[in-house]
């Protein structure tokens, strides 16, 4: 999952893959569903059921009708262009206007915002890559970026800091922390809150799912953070999930980060077929995945929600190669709900 968003770029869509097939025929127009996986979120005092997406795919008729239902989902997170290398092309020059079209949409449809990302090690533009900075300048320029960002889209919830731990625990090398040792995290964090004193600042990762060495660290460091008075109010669990291997620590691992005093959110949820037959019984399995997952969330008050990391195989970030792998998400290519809508909807239940 390491880079993983390297499949994207700025202005193209990946489709990748064969269409899964279904028993029943595809539909041609979307029906609004009776209950909706975000009525069902809120049903359960939860704040939203969102998924991610990026504009380019909404010229599909039927997709864009599926995402601003706000019985489906009530928040949005821009998969790509809030990130640094569509914000910040040049040193100082800012160009919001891609994440404007995402933050205008949000705002037309009434729906929460999820700002992703501020720092992180990929998809920087070449001048941060390849920089030769003092860790005074780098200092600066990570304060001037989050600081920018996050005071252009006032009142959201940012993940300010991504994927800055190693599996083992230890700190992610990349040019911050190289530069600035882990003091960057507390610069970015202090600079975000400056920008905007409601925002919901979180720290996101992957394969923290799950009690182990990475999720250790990260509680460490926010216990850390805590005692020097940064600003931290959330963790981003991502869940990118592979079927029939759901960490069985799951609800106690969000009581943990719970625990430390910040709210809890799934940020990037989906769930691969990995080396395993995408049939009626693989489907299944899939749905009692989906359904587990969202009842730890529902399980733990301070679960605030729960964002799949785009809605539809058609679009997501995962190859599908059939018959065994790929196949992610709850819609498949076809736009049609697979079993593993249901599963939210029950385990929101």
């Amino acid at each position: 999952m390491v880079g993983y968003r390297c499949f994207f770029a700025l202005g193209a869509t990946v489709v990748l893959g064969g269409a899964l097939a279904l028993p029943s025929s595809h539909p041609t127009l979307y029906t609004r569903s009776r209950d909706g996986l975000n009525l069902a979120a809120k049903a359960a005092k939860k704040l939203y059921l969102g998924t991610a997406t990026n504009a380019d795919q909404w010229n599909d008729t039927v997709y864009y009708s599926i995402l601003k239902d706000n019985a489906e989902f009530g928040q949005i997170t821009a998969a790509n262009v809030m990130k640094w290398f569509d914000t910040e092309p040049e040193p100082g020059v800012f160009t919001f206007e891609d994440g404007d079209v995402i933050a205008d949409f949000v705002k037309k449809t009434g729906k929460k915002l999820r700002g992703h990302n501020c720092v992180w090690h990929n998809q920087l533009p070449d001048w941060v890559v390849n920089g030769t900075f003092t860790p005074s300048e780098l200092a600066f320029v990570v304060e001037r970026h989050c600081y920018e960002l996050v005071h252009h889209y006032q009142g959201q919830v940012w993940d300010v800091i991504n994927e800055a731990l190693n599996d083992d625990g230890t700190f992610r090398s990349d040019i911050f922390y190289d530069t600035l040792n882990s003091t960057y995290i507390p610069i970015a964090l202090r600079a975000a809150r400056r920008a905007d004193p409601h925002a919901k600042l979180y720290i996101n990762d992957y394969n923290i799912e799950g009690t182990g060495a990475k999720s250790t660290a990260l509680k460490n460091l926010i216990k850390s953070l805590k005692r020097e008075g940064v600003p931290i109010d959330g963790v981003g669990i991502q869940c990118h999930l592979t079927v029939g291997e759901i960490p069985t620590t799951l609800q106690q691992n969000m009581e943990e980060f719970a625990a430390l005093g910040v709210e809890v959110a799934i940020t990037e949820l989906d769930m691969r077929f990995l080396n395993q037959t995408a049939n009626a019984e693989g489907l299944a399995q899939q749905r009692a995945d989906y359904e587990t997952v969202i009842k730890a969330c529902n399980a733990v008050e301070k679960c605030v929600g729960v964002t799949l990391w785009d809605f539809t195989d058609k679009y997501s970030w995962i190859p599908t190669t059939p018959p065994d792998e790929g196949y992610p998400c709850p819609w498949d290519e076809n736009l049609k709900k697979k079993p593993a809508y249901d599963g939210i909807i029950q385990g929101f239940h």
